[in-house]
């Protein structure tokens, strides 16, 4: 399946990133949760963003941070090399997509809720 990278991963219970990862976990794709918040989601230790973990063979990068925090990260993400970049609602950032699409990498405004419930994901 598709591994994914959550970036704003969070261990609330009540925020979307929480439920991408719940959702993802049951659709059998493998989660790899990044954020400045510290605990675990479905298994899986949340990476801390801020010191750029490693991570292979990315397919999907889904975004659960603002576009005023993005840009910190702007090289991480990108060098993780990833095939698409979901860009959920209040998320979109223009200047991170142009540079997404300038690396070959696909742009999507879109839920990741919304994919995996119509199959789209």
């Amino acid at each position: 399946m598709k591994k994914t990278v959550i970036v704003g991963a969070t261990p609330n219970s009540a925020r979307y990133a929480y439920l991408a990862a719940e959702r993802l976990t049951a659709h059998n794709h493998e989660i790899v949760p990044v954020g400045i918040k510290k605990g675990e989601v479905f298994g899986k230790q949340i990476l801390p963003i801020r010191e750029k973990p490693p991570v292979t063979n990315v397919d999907t990068i889904t975004m659960y941070i603002g576009p005023r925090n993005q840009a910190d990260y702007y090289d991480y993400l990108l060098s993780l090399q990833p095939k698409r970049i979901i860009f959920n609602p209040g998320t979109e950032n223009e200047e991170f997509m142009q540079m997404a699409r300038e690396r070959g990498i696909e742009v999507m405004t879109a839920c990741t809720l919304v994919l995996l419930s119509i199959g789209s994901y």
